[in-house]
């Protein structure tokens, strides 16, 4: 099992969570579960947090799971797992390029 974890400033989770979807398909892998939650954040009425998960197949087994959490005005986090066996190195490697890609300037660096 392999695992990308990023952390990204004042980027809308729900524009990352479409961009993930499009790469991971871009990728191969067919869609499974797919859900976004909206949360009022305490005390700010006017800001939205949002959670997501999404699940990727090959061959009809789940090789893939995307969660997203965060908001527009502070922290969007991302994990990836990544079934190694199912969803080859080369495929991980060409999906973490396109992301870097498109949204580098908003990663926290640590």
């Amino acid at each position: 099992m392999t695992q990308i974890k990023k952390t990204y400033q004042e980027l809308n989770p729900e524009l990352l969570n479409a961009e993930i979807k499009e790469f991971i398909l871009k990728q191969g892998a067919s869609p499974g579960e797919d859900k976004l939650e909206t949360y009022t954040l305490p005390d700010e009425s006017a800001v939205f947090g949002t959670r997501s998960t999404m699940t990727f197949t090959m061959s009809g087994k789940e090789c893939l799971r995307v969660h997203i959490v965060g908001s527009i005005k502070s922290e969007t986090k991302l994990m990836i797992d990544a079934d190694d066996k199912l969803f080859p190195k080369d495929k991980l490697t060409a999906l973490q390029g396109d992301i870097d890609f498109i949204f580098n300037s908003y990663e926290v660096k640590e």
